[in-house]
């Protein structure tokens, strides 16, 4: 199974349902691709349209990850934070095309539209040679060889 580097940038959001009834909701976004989870900054006071411009890097097996889930949560300070809703991306058209250029996709909560996601994602493989990574096929040689030997 290949591997490789799942980059994905963060852009924005656009009609989110407010869960803050007194102010602006302070929207952030939880990245999980298999097991590994990452966090976007807290778009503090931007409400229903938050702006991330952030980028997150996930080390993926092709085989193995076949979807990045965006869980977009409102940040509160004196209670749980507020689930606003998820989008689910699949990545197959990715590990064939390579990128995807910065992209709506929908955001639902118990499957209803509660707005959309921008996201754009670029996937790179890992160089390898002969089935060997170029890390190791460079560590291989390092252990040394004919031109180290005493004899």
């Amino acid at each position: 199974m290949p591997e490789g580097t799942l980059e994905v940038l963060l852009v924005c959001a656009k009609g989110l349902e407010n869960t803050d009834f007194l102010s602006h909701m302070d929207a952030y976004v939880l990245l999980t691709c298999r097991t590994q989870e990452q966090k976007s900054s807290v778009a503090s006071g931007q409400g229903s349209e938050p702006q991330w411009n952030e980028t997150f890097v996930f080390t993926v097996m092709t085989g193995e990850a076949s979807e990045l889930n965006l869980k977009i949560m409102d940040k509160d300070s004196f209670t749980n934070d507020d689930f606003v809703g998820e989008a689910t991306i699949p990545l197959e058209a990715l590990f064939i095309e390579g990128s995807l250029p910065p992209t709506l996709y929908r955001v639902v909560k118990d499957e209803e539209y509660r707005g959309e996601i921008r996201v754009g994602m670029t996937f790179t493989p890992e160089e390898s040679y002969g089935g060997w990574k170029e890390s190791s096929r460079e560590e291989e040689e390092s252990y040394g060889g004919w031109k180290e030997s005493s004899y």
